[in-house]
Parts: structure tokens; sequence; C-alpha cells
């Protein structure tokens, strides 16, 4: 099949699978009813974008590529070709709707990864839309999109490893622009300066964005490390849920997880990170040389909209950015294999297609097993893994028992010990004492949390620690830590210990810095046995002393899975297809890590005001890993996006810095246990490993016609392809899941030998020999041919390099194998409904070891 086809078989499976999904959508009737509220709707359209355009049309000839390979947006014929798009979807609009009618309703022309448009519409006029010309594939309902919310170049090994293989750490990622589609960003930050460093920055040629000019966002905000800054807000205008008082018609971040990601992937190294005068050490990005490109479609308090985020990630991938970072995505795991066909998805696969590498947060949906928020095969998952940093603090008591908690202070002053006054016990107008009653009534609640100072008598705590406690306000936003912090210093306190109750055991309270020694006792047990002094010794005074929780502490049995960190494929449903695609593909530390802030962002309402922020989720574990990414990207140019994803895959670690199997906070196939054995549906292939990750050795690659091919394979049962497409597709000779390249083999039904197929491609300077081992899963037996092969780097990487200049050179390379087909036969030996894990193991001769990891659900056997 040419490669001119690809654009067609696209469009026919667009039309077909999207159609299908409102194909059966009855007619509005037209009644008395009053029509229904206006929402945004993305509209797609019969034909190619830009990005597919296969010159068929006419009088609209081929678009160039660049140099580079990438479509050449600048030139005249794609100019003229999105113009002839743009006006086709004015067209549609205002032929069903009247003239004018796309200057009022229209929100977006969709014109590069795909051809439509977004729209505000009443359920009628969609409907009406829907039914006006088949030209229309689809019109769907847009949905709102939610975040997914220093220390770690250190601790994955970067200074010494990928920095210095790309050059050192003036050098690493330079050249390579990162695009963030997030909240924004706090341009002024030192962690976005483009002076400093051993050598000035130069300006990306490659990219072509722009840096919008606000009064909030004035010239010159950009510069040669932030090369642009766009927002896209006119579905959330369109619905009324926009706030300019609240946050800005700009790119300036008005919430501080923009700032925050941005910063974790290619923030400037050697950044003090220093707040209120505490010092916690120097901040760096994964990829600190690399440019950043924000794409703000994300608002503070509100979120955002699909439809403005397939517009900032279609704006994108059209300045030329080389890595995509969404630290975003939809609010509830998808329903179905649909996943594939939103339009966010498609986007992704047009961005994979135009050399793009597209990196998701997984979510913080877990620890329940199919909780991902994307399943499809070209977009990059990542989890969230606590690494071995974190920050502890205690008390104390005079009797030299010790009880500890957490917080970012200092202790108390010097080495004296301090009376323990219960908020309870200093309460004005107190009902009653209820010491160690885990059950007081609404005053002593309220008085007990520490909210307001004047209900406390200030001669009581003067000079002492007071104690307060961590109820259901906290939860409720009733009460917040920083009101705990201020009514110690009005009180002027010497110090404030928080203990939690049984109804807030579970929560998950972070730490934050603070100049008043403060202590955070999480524990139920051990928050008793601090009020139980007050009741087995009230004829005494309780005395304590706070420790500081300022230094670091490390612990060797890291990384482990975050709780929260949302896990893969649930092979107990029925979503086969969605079962037998590995995710997440790895996970990066994401848990209390510090990155550039926005002092006006709410995000975390403890750092409001602040240059820096501690923060947890997928949201930081993403952009560690589009950091890493361009690592990879600039010691590896030609690597396309699949080959990078495999390359991080396949070198992933699964053993602890003890070198024991990696454990993960309640694992998805167990979640009784606090603690146990992960396993690839929790962590992908393993923690992220950028040293291992720039020099892969091998790869599994695949391309945009591996991932249409896949698609075709989609038949029958929630997705309905129209015999039409069928036909195309069997003629493309459609791959299923099971054998699309992916760096990993996931079955999940497994009732007789099953032969899996792997093309590895040698990506290494030199020739190796590769030696396959296998560590087999409970229940199975697995089987690989060959067992040893020998591979070496591409020829079209010796064409780059040699050129002209070495014709014959290059003939002789490639006659030396470059790629492997990997014939893995999986057989059976037991049934049960739970998965087995396992691994191939492809070790090479000059030190490259590449691991794809195996899972499988044997539900039944077949004797033959």
């Amino acid at each position: 099949m040419s490669a001119l086809q690809l654009p067609s078989i696209f469009v026919l499976l667009l039309i077909a699978i999207l159609a299908s999904c409102s194909i059966h959508r009855p007619c509005v009737q037209a009644t008395d009813h009053p029509p229904s509220p206006s929402a945004s709707y993305v509209v797609l359209l019969e034909g190619s974008p830009v990005l597919h355009y296969d010159g068929s049309l006419p009088d609209f000839p081929l678009v160039p590529r660049r140099p580079d390979g990438r479509i050449d947006m600048s030139s005249q014929a794609a100019q003229l070709y999105a113009s002839f798009l743009i006006d086709r979807h004015d067209s549609i609009l205002n032929e069903v709707f009247g003239e004018g009618a796309h200057l009022k309703k229209k929100l977006y022309s969709y014109h590069y990864l795909l051809n439509g448009f977004a729209a505000w519409l009443t359920a009628e006029e969609a409907d009406i839309l829907q039914h006006s010309s088949s030209k229309i594939i689809s019109v769907e309902k847009d949905s709102r999109v939610q975040k997914f919310t220093t220390y770690t170049p250190k601790y994955m090994g970067l200074p010494g490893g990928a920095w210095a293989d790309n050059g050192g750490v003036d050098y690493a990622g330079e050249g390579i622009v990162i695009g963030l589609v997030d909240t924004g960003i706090n341009p002024f930050h030192p962690s976005f300066s483009d002076r400093g460093g051993s050598h000035p920055y130069t300006f990306p040629k490659h990219f072509s964005g722009k840096c919008e000019v606000t009064l909030d966002f004035p010239a010159g905000s950009c510069n040669k490390k932030l090369v642009g800054a766009q927002h896209f807000a006119a579905a959330l205008t369109a619905s009324g849920s926009f706030n300019a008082s609240v946050d800005s018609a700009s790119p300036l971040d008005g919430d501080g997880h923009g700032t925050h990601t941005a910063s974790i992937a290619a923030g400037n190294s050697g950044i003090p990170v220093v707040i209120d005068g505490l010092n916690f050490g120097l901040a760096s990005g994964m990829a600190p040389r690399a440019h950043i490109a924000i794409y703000k479609s994300m608002f503070r308090d509100v979120g955002g909209y699909f439809s403005d985020t397939v517009a900032a990630m279609d704006q994108a991938v059209q300045d030329g950015v080389d890595i995509l970072s969404l630290s975003i995505g939809p609010a509830s795991p998808p329903e179905g294999v649909a996943t594939f066909l939103s339009a966010t998805e498609l986007a992704a696969l047009s961005a994979v297609k135009a050399g793009v590498f597209v990196v998701q947060a997984a979510g913080n949906a877990g620890p329940l097993p199919g909780s991902v928020a994307s399943f499809s095969p070209w977009i990059f998952t990542v989890g969230a893994a606590f690494h071995n940093r974190s920050y502890h603090n205690s008390i104390l008591l005079s009797n030299h028992q010790s009880i500890k908690g957490f917080g970012l202070s200092p202790g108390t002053e010097g080495t004296a010990f301090y009376n323990l006054v219960l908020a309870s016990d200093s309460a004005k107008k107190q009902r009653h004492r209820y010491r160690s009653s885990l059950k007081p009534n609404a005053h002593e609640t309220h008085a007990n949390t520490c909210q307001d100072p004047s209900m406390l008598h200030e001669d009581m705590v003067k000079g002492h620690i007071l104690v307060c406690r961590y109820s259901i306000e906290f939860l409720t936003g009733k009460a917040s830590l920083r009101g705990v912090i201020a009514t110690t210093r009005k009180l002027h306190a010497s110090g404030v210990i928080v203990v939690v109750d049984k109804d807030t055991v579970d929560a998950d309270i972070e730490p934050f810095p603070s100049t008043i020694p403060i202590v955070l006792i999480p524990g139920l047990e051990e928050s008793l046995m601090l009020l139980s002094y007050f009741t087995t010794k009230s004829n005494l005074t309780v005395e304590a002393r706070i420790m500081g929780g300022l230094s670091p502490t490390y612990d060797k049995r890291a990384p482990q899975v975050a709780f929260y960190s949302s896990r893969g494929p649930d092979l107990a449903n029925s979503r086969r297809l969605v079962a037998e695609v590995m995710k997440p593909n790895v996970m990066a530390p994401g848990d209390m890590i510090w990155a550039a802030w926005s002092p006006i962002g709410n995000d975390d309402d403890y750092f409001t005001g602040k240059n820096f922020a501690l923060g947890s989720g997928t949201s930081m574990a993403a952009p560690h890993v589009a950091g890493i990414a361009a690592l990879v990207k600039q010691k590896n140019p030609n690597m396309s996006p699949a080959a990078i994803g495999s390359a991080l895959t396949t070198s992933a670690s699964t053993v602890d810095h003890q070198g024991f199997p990696l454990l993960a906070q309640q694992p998805s196939y167990n979640l009784t246990l606090p603690l146990g054995p992960a396993s690839p549906f929790d962590f992908g292939g393993g923690e992220v490993n950028p040293t291992a990750a720039i020099d892969p050795g091998l790869v599994f690659d695949a391309d945009f016609p591996d991932y249409v091919q896949f698609l075709c394979s989609i038949q029958g049962g929630e997705m309905e392809v129209m015999k039409a497409t069928r036909t195309i597709c069997n003629q493309a000779g459609g791959v299923s899941e099971l054998q699309l390249n992916q760096p990993s083999v996931t079955i999940s039904n497994l009732s007789g030998p099953r032969v899996v197929r792997r093309r590895a491609s040698g990506v290494a300077r030199h020739e190796e020999t590769y030696r396959v081992s296998t560590e087999q899963p409970e229940g199975v037996v697995v089987s690989v041919y060959p067992t040893v092969f020998k591979l070496r780097k591409g020829s079209s990487d010796c064409r780059k390099r040699h050129g002209h200049a070495g014709p014959r050179r290059c003939r002789l390379y490639t006659r030396r194998q470059q790629s492997v087909e990997l014939v893995i036969t999986i057989t059976p030996t037991s049934a049960s409904s739970r998965p087995s894990f396992g691994s191939i193991l492809l070790s090479g001769s000059r030190g490259h070891v590449v691991r794809l990891p195996l899972s499988i659900v044997s539900r039944s056997v077949t004797v033959n």
C-alpha cells in the first residue's frame, strides 16, 4: 500500500467509526418545549486535514515538507489548503443556520491534526447539524477536563548519566521544544530565564509558535527559553464559566499547575528553592536546556473543555513542538474502547504522525484496575511513584517518648520543653472538656480546628505548644492548615501539633513550608497516644519539643507505586481491546516534587504568594518523562515517537534501590494489601531510567500506518465498522492489538497456544549479539525464536551520517541485519482468572538489556 493511500484510510476510519456513535441517535421533532441549553460540540468532517492531505484535489497542490520531514506549514500550499478547510467549516454552519452563523457559533476551526470545528450549539441544533450533510462524520458534545495533580534529577542519576552523555547540564535537551497543554506559565520565574549557563540560548529554528501579548503577559515575557505561549478558552468563555476577575485571558498561570509541570520538564538547572527564608535546595528540570512552549487550555477553579484542549494540541503540533506533555485528562476513565476514537485521541494520533512524542498523565484514580485515563497505544501514559526523599518531623515528650509525624518547619527554639495546650482547654465559653474523646460537640469542633484565634484564650496559649484537631471540616474546605498557622502566630504560641480523628485518619495530608514549628500526626494510633496523656496525667503538665523537619530523610526501599496512581488493564472486564494494551507505560517520580510556582496560583492554597511549591500526582510524573524523552530525542534525533516510547519502556527498572522487586501501595490485583508486590498494571515497564533510555540498543518501532491497521482490527462490539471501511481495512491488512509492535505483550484470555510477533530494530552504534531469556509467568510457558541474533543500526542512519560521500559503505551496511522478527509462542498450562506476569529479556553483548513485560490471563486450557 502506498503512503498516499493512508490519508483516505484514516478519513474512512473516522467516517465509519465515529459516525457509528451517532447513527442511531433519533431525530429531534419540533415541539413546544423550550430549547435545551447551549453547549460546545466538536464536529468532525470528511476530508483530510493538512497533516494527512495527499494532494488529490486538483486546485490544491501537495504540501511540501521541511528538511526535517515535517509538513511545512509556512508554505503557500499549506496555507491555501488550510484556508479552504476553514472556509468549508464556515459555509457548513452558514448553510444550516443562516448567513453569518459561523461568526456566532464557531469556536475553533481544526485544520492541522483534524478536519472539523468546535461550535456553540443547543442539543437540537447539534442534531440538525448531524443530519444536515453526509460530509459530517460526527457531532460530539464537549466534556470537561481536569488536572492530574529538585531532587529528582540527582535521584534519577541524570548529572553523571543522561546529562553527561548529552554534553553536560548546559546542553541537556538543547534544541528540543517541549509543548505543555496546561494552566499557563509564570514567565517571570528564574526557571524560565534564557540567561546564564556556559553559553547563550539560541531560538529553535524549527519552531514557529507565537508569544501572545496581553496586559498581564506583556511583550518580552517570552524569550529563547520560553519560546511560545498562547491561551485557548473559547468553549470555556462561551459556557459562561470563565471569570476574568479570577483568571487571565492570557497565557499567565493563575493556578500554579502549569508552571510546576513546565519547570519539572525543562526548568533551568541550579535554581534555589527558597520559601519564607527556608532553603530546600536547588531545583532543575529533567532537560534543563530544552525550550518550553505553553498552551493554556485549563483555568483555575473551573478547569477546561476538550474542545479547547484539542485546539491547543492542534496549534502546538503545527508550531513544531517535539514533545507534547498533557498532565490533564478526562474526569473519569473512558467507557468502552471508544477512547481510541475520541477527538483528543485522534489528535494525538495525528501528532504522532507528525513526529511528536505525546506524553499523558495516567490520572489519580488508583488503585482500582482499569482506572487509567487513556488506553491508546500511541500515547505514552505515565504513572506516579514515591521516590526516596521525604520530610519527617516529630515531637519529643518530656519522658523522652517520641511521636512521629511530618512538617516542613524548624523545631521549637533551643532544647527546652514546652507545655502542650489542647485547643479545647483554651477555648472560650467551652461547655466541657472532652480530652481524648473522639466525638466533641459542634462548638468544640469549631474551636479545636484552630481557625479562629478569637475563640481561644491567648494567655493560655502564649509561649506554649497548641494542639489542634484535624477534623472533617478540613476535608470540606471549612478549615485549613493555613488557618491553623495563622491562629498559632496570632496567639504567639511556640508551635502547633495537629492530630487526626477517626473521620480523617485516611486523609491525604501533605506537608507545606512554615516558619512556625508544626507537626502533623496523620496516624490515629499516634494521635490517641498523645491525647491519652491529657487524660492519664490530668494533674500534671504535659511537655514536649518539636524537633524540626526541614532536613529530608531518604528511604532505600524506593521507588514505590503511589496509591493514587491510576492503574492499567482490568482483565476481569469484557473490554478485550482495552485489556490488551499495557498501561501505564512507565512510572516516574510524582510525589512531593519541588518545582516552580505562580505566586497568584491557587491550586494549592498553602503556596499562594510563593515562587515554589511541593506538588504530588501523576501530573508531576508526566513532565518528568517529557523531559527525559527530550534527552532521548536529542541523543537520537531520528527516533520515531514509538521508538522513543520503546526505549523508555524496555530500559525501565523493575527493582528498587536495594535490588528488590518494586512494591505498590495497594497493588491493583490485591487492594487489601497496604503495600505489596507491584505488576506491569501498576508500573508498566517499571520506573523510567534516563541513562539507559538514551542508549537502548534496540527498539520496537511502529508508525502511523501500524496504528491505522490497529484501528482497522476493531470490529463489532461497541464500535461498528461500516462495510466499506472493512473492505479498505482488509486491503490494508488489519493488525490486532496483540500483533501491534508494542514493547510489551498483554493477553486477557489465553485458552490455547498463541503466537505473538514483535520486530526489534537495532539503534546502537555498533553491531551487537543478543541472547534471549524468559521469566515465565505462572501457569504459562513462553518460548521465543530466535534465541540468539545480531543487530546493528539501520542504513538510513548510515546515509544521514555519510551522505553521498560513502554510498558503497552504506550499501555494505544495509546487508547486515538491522531488524529481526521475534516469534513468541505462549502456551497455557493451567487456568486462572488472575493475571500472571513475567518478561522476555534480550541481553546484548555490549551491555544493553531490553525487557519486554508479559501480562497473561489463562482463563481456560484447551487440550489437543
